[in-house]
């Protein structure tokens, strides 16, 4: 119950992204949710948002965080703070896959598009 293994992030139907859910509420957890993923090169997360704040740990790679008309970059070593209900999106910009770890302030966590309607996640959050 108190510890469990980091699996290697899988396949999703969104393209170019792999996923592990490393913790969640099937961990016991009732206000965090931790995720590993990999994104490939040219990748991206859809433009989203969620009602908690976040934390990408970034261990490999280069990315951007697009949040309205400004991208900031960030690579391996940076900590990426992502405010609740900032509409936000990361691009993989390297030649290399980005690799992060996001620490979320809920579980599950929700995921919503920018015209507010609910992205329903491949993944257990």
């Amino acid at each position: 119950m108190y510890v469990h293994p980091q699996t290697a992030p899988e396949a999703t139907p969104l393209p170019g992204i792999r996923h592990a859910t490393w913790a969640a509420g099937a961990e016991g957890l009732s206000q965090l949710s931790l995720w590993h993923q990999s994104i490939a090169p040219g990748g991206a997360t859809p433009p989203h948002r969620h009602g908690c704040d976040e934390l990408v740990l970034c261990s490999a790679g280069r990315g951007e965080l697009h949040v309205g008309d400004a991208v900031h970059r960030f690579g391996a070593g940076d900590t990426v703070t992502i405010p609740r209900g900032e509409l936000h999106q990361i691009v993989s910009v390297g030649e290399v896959p980005l690799l992060v770890t996001a620490v979320f302030g809920a579980t599950p966590v929700d995921v919503q598009l920018p015209d507010g309607t609910l992205l329903a996640l491949p993944w257990r959050s």
